[in-house]
């Protein structure tokens, strides 16, 4: 099989979806492997170190593209990158398409075989593919919301850890899973008040026994979301259902009962964000917008500013179901990888994930019927 790499397009994007140690391993495999030039600068990878670890360059994207019988990748493909989609081929990266029906309907009139990486999921619930963007994501909003609550960057002038004698920030947290744990991790680090908003009480009780009482807990229902929202300096939004959009948690009203000047990062902006007034998604080179007098946040590859760290983080979770895929095929993979399977959101001309079609309006066809 031969596996393509090419550069990411998406503004601001650094990262890649292989390191030349991964690529390595590939092609020890006996599979070959195409990079485009400059995919990996971004991440501090020359092209020199993916030819010693035994790939060829390619000089446009379209080469890579044309040539590869699966592409990885980390970021959805742009619509510029749609006409570079070929029936049977496979594409292994962030989709993300409950919030992006136009590249869902696209992958589905070529008929690529569509893996989402955010979509494979263990028999425990986790997803392991998005496990560590999310970790990085969790702890960059406690960063860029520190940031962004600076005076001069238009927030109400808050250190999130106050000082002695000065009572510290108010950082409300909805969703207790991997990005607000990382979250939380960052603001207690900092000093600051954490409140975590979450549905399911086995969870409140496994963040009340890590933290051991430093954090509190609030059940995830409209009435104590309104009450922490009015309270909080930052806010974070890290709620993410699988393969579907983000449920919308925080309305208008609520957000207008924000303090002026306070922050809110919405993590889940790429699965169409949780609070109502992210109605926007933004980049980082013009990361913020202002609504009712609170700074909000809205970048949605977030990862994509520290690209070294998420880079060396995303290859060492998908290299294992890249080699899998290369060595036994597609078919033969997802037969004997459920977990796999579950990543399946596009196959033969169909959407194959229950929430990702129910997302987008289209009808939804079990991977098993189309053997």
């Amino acid at each position: 099989m031969i596996i393509g790499l090419p550069k990411e397009i998406k503004k601001q994007e650094y990262r890649v979806a292989l390191t030349p140690a991964g690529c390595e391993m590939i092609v020890q495999q006996g599979q070959k492997v195409i990079v485009q030039r400059g995919a990996g600068l971004g991440s501090g990878f020359a092209d020199e170190e993916y030819e010693i670890a035994g790939a060829s360059l390619a000089a446009e994207a379209t080469e890579v593209w044309t040539t590869a019988d699966m592409i990885v990748k980390v970021k959805e493909p742009l619509p510029e990158e749609f006409a570079y989609f070929r029936n049977g081929q496979i594409l292994f990266t962030y989709l993300h398409l409950a919030a992006a029906p136009e590249l869902a309907q696209s992958l589905v009139d070529k008929r690529v075989t569509a893996i989402a990486y955010e979509t494979i999921q263990a028999p425990n619930g986790s997803l392991p593919l998005l496990t560590p963007m999310s970790e990085v994501a969790g702890r960059m909003s406690v960063q860029e919301g520190a940031k962004y609550l600076e005076a001069f960057q238009g927030g109400r002038g808050v250190l999130l850890g106050g000082v002695p004698g000065v009572p510290p920030a108010e950082v409300i947290i909805l969703g207790g899973g991997i990005v607000g744990t990382n979250a939380a991790k960052m603001a207690l680090g900092l000093g600051a008040e954490v409140v975590v908003l979450e549905k399911s009480g086995d969870r409140m009780r496994y963040l009340d026994d890590v933290f051991q009482g430093r954090l509190r807990t609030l059940m995830s229902n409209p009435y104590n979301i309104a009450q922490a929202v009015r309270k909080a300096d930052l806010l974070i939004g890290a709620v993410l259902v699988p393969g579907a959009r983000a449920p919308r948690l925080v309305t208008e009203d609520m957000v207008k009962t924000m303090k002026k000047g306070a922050v809110i990062v919405d993590v889940a902006v790429d699965q169409g964000g949780s609070i109502e007034t992210i109605d926007r998604v933004t980049t980082h080179e013009n990361p913020i917008y202002e609504k009712h007098g609170v700074i909000h946040y809205a970048v949605a590859n977030m990862p994509g500013a520290v690209p070294r760290t998420s880079t060396l983080a995303l290859t060492n979770v998908t290299i294992d179901y890249v080699l899998q895929l290369a060595a036994k095929g597609f078919q033969n993979t997802v037969h004997t990888n459920s977990m796999l399977a579950l990543g399946v959101n596009v196959y033969r001309g169909a959407i194959t994930h229950p929430q990702v079609a129910d997302a987008i309006g289209q009808p939804y066809t079990p991977l098993e019927s189309l053997w």
